[in-house]
């Protein structure tokens, strides 16, 4: 079943051929999933205000709409997401400002 999406649709059977492609690594993710995700120190609401952002800098459309969905019924507001959103897009872009640095170090290096 090829799809023409670039990114084929979730569905229930995709999930089943993962799990029985790998039964035992498919538990232990889970169960790592679920133990991340549960409220501790920060509250759930806040984990999933996390994931959102992380999901934007490692640009998976799986993630980004998974928790978002899971934030906002946590309670999450729309604006508390964009606003994770727009921290994650500082860190991206610093990233690259800060490695700056190297390329510095190496043209300094090099002779004239």
């Amino acid at each position: 079943m090829k799809s023409d999406q670039l990114y084929p649709k979730t569905t229930k059977e995709i999930y089943d051929k993962r799990v029985a492609l790998a039964p035992e690594i498919s538990e232990a993710f889970h169960n790592f999933s679920n133990a991340v995700f549960k409220e501790g120190e920060l509250s759930e609401k806040t984990k999933q205000l996390i994931a959102v952002a992380v999901a934007h800098v490692t640009q998976c459309p799986y993630c980004i709409r998974s928790h978002t969905k899971l934030a906002l019924k946590k309670g999450a507001s729309k604006k508390e997401v964009m606003e994770a959103i727009w921290v994650a897009s500082e860190m991206r872009a610093g990233a690259s400002y800060a490695h700056a640095a190297l390329a510095i170090d190496e043209m300094e290096s090099i002779e004239p």
